[in-house]
């Protein structure tokens, strides 16, 4: 057994050194960074762009009181959350993020979003990314060129329980208020055939509906496979969903940094914008994907939409209390 050592000390020796690679590679492995988001929301491309050695992790941002979550949340280095749940952490366990970066990196959209949020929120948030809604029509090619004009479509009779919404009611409020018609969102809900976020596309390709309202990645693949559906981005524009990067450790910050470089080559902004995902940042290329004015544009909002869309704030409780009253009103005949 010793003989390829010559002597006993350098037999220990090796076992120590072979010890303290171990030991070594624990303490690496116990420090590997973890990122937790909500995978649902992010297209396939951006989930595989993310370093491979950094743990992926699914969380849940609206079951944070499971402890599963609570924890996981507590052992994350970097966290991923879009918008609609920002009101669901404490950004007081959150490191400052944006001063890590050039102050010209991101574009004047994503800058002014930031800047509706509170100073101590604003520095940690860095946008990474941002959605815009989509109209799906199945089997009405003559409807298209309305819905690429204005929200004023929905209400034609031909559509009475045939629209599936978002679940959210701040939405779909947020889109009567582009129509021109009186009581437009009593008349809205009158043409809902349900309200779904995730499962729109599935409902729309199985059932009698004719339009849904869904975040453009999640049906991004269902238009490129049934030739029945058609996709527009109305000019009075579309709901945006943002997401942050927020961070809980000032370890690695080069690592992090890096990988947000690695996000302005042109073949990364293509594939992502082509599965409906959008850069805010201020590079060339990535504003040439809110640059499009081509006619009956199919491959994603035009300039005119992008121009007119609107984002959201997150609301404390007496704002979601009126617009729950206010929801509730518009059931009144």
């Amino acid at each position: 057994m010793f003989k390829k050592y010559s002597t006993r000390r350098q037999f220990f020796n090796y076992g120590k050194l072979s010890l303290l690679f171990l030991l070594n590679s624990c303490i690496n492995t116990s420090k590997k960074i973890r990122i937790s988001m909500q995978t649902s929301f992010y297209p396939k491309y951006f989930k595989d762009n993310l370093p491979a050695s950094w743990q992926q992790e699914n969380i849940n941002f609206s079951k944070l009181a499971l402890a599963k979550n609570k924890k996981q949340l507590s052992n994350s280095d970097f966290i991923l959350i879009n918008d609609g749940w920002i009101n669901s952490i404490n950004f007081e366990n959150f490191q400052n993020i944006n001063n890590l970066f050039p102050n010209n990196l991101l574009n004047n959209k994503s800058k002014n979003f930031l800047n509706s949020f509170k100073d101590y929120e604003r520095n940690k948030l860095f946008p990474i990314g941002v959605v815009p809604y989509a109209v799906i029509i199945k089997n009405n090619k003559d409807l298209i060129y309305y819905a690429r004009k204005s929200w004023d479509f929905l209400l034609d009779e031909k559509l009475k329980g045939k629209i599936i919404f978002p679940q959210s009611p701040r939405i779909i409020m947020s889109i009567s208020k582009k129509i021109d018609s009186k009581n437009s969102l009593s008349k809205l809900k009158d043409q809902a055939m349900l309200f779904d976020d995730q499962n729109a596309i599935n409902w729309l390709v199985n059932s009698q509906a004719s339009v849904a309202i869904i975040p453009y990645p999640l049906c991004v693949r269902y238009l490129k496979a049934d030739t029945r559906l058609s996709i527009a981005f109305p000019d009075k524009g579309v709901p945006l969903i943002w997401s942050f990067l927020l961070s809980k450790s000032k370890i690695n910050n080069e690592v992090l940094i890096n990988w947000i470089k690695s996000f302005e080559n042109k073949a990364t902004i293509n594939q992502l914008a082509n599965q409906g995902w959008y850069l805010p940042f201020n590079n060339e290329y990535s504003q040439n994907k809110y640059n499009i004015n081509f006619k009956n544009n199919k491959f994603g909002p035009s300039k005119m939409c992008w121009e007119n869309s609107w984002s959201f704030l997150p609301i404390n409780a007496k704002e979601k209390l009126n617009l729950e009253n206010l929801w509730i009103q518009s059931l009144t005949p």
